[in-house]
């Protein structure tokens, strides 16, 4: 199952203003708001917490981030030997991540760029 996914935006004002009003009908609204100042500028949309993020980290029309939901750390660390052995690109080992770089507590996660550079995501909440 997906946990969470994101696209890049050129504007994250602009596009926050948007997606309130688009995604307001489905129930889904701010949960999370990373400000530039912080080293990123994004927008957490979801109702208990984000699963779909509009941010600069990755600009318009770059490749995507999906992260899949994983059913305990050694899931995570599974993941991420795979899919190295099967020639992804390491983008972030397997560890809890920091909340002071916006990550809330007991994130434990793994990233990964596949073939195409997309950034695969492995997170179990803890």
């Amino acid at each position: 199952m997906i946990d969470h996914t994101g696209i890049g935006v050129a504007d994250v004002a602009r596009s926050a203003a948007f997606y309130d009003a688009a995604l307001a009908p489905l129930g889904l609204g701010r949960v999370r708001q990373l400000p530039p100042e912080s080293g990123a500028d994004a927008v957490g949309y979801g109702a208990a917490f984000p699963v779909f993020w509009i941010d600069r980290f990755h600009p318009p029309g770059a490749k995507y981030h999906t992260a899949f939901a994983a059913p305990s750390r050694a899931a995570v660390e599974a993941f991420h030997a795979a899919a190295l052995r099967a020639g992804g690109t390491d983008n972030g080992a397997p560890g809890l991540r920091d909340p002071a770089q916006g990550y809330p507590p007991g994130y434990y996660a793994a990233f990964v760029l596949d073939p195409d550079g997309n950034n695969i995501e492995a997170i179990f909440r803890e």
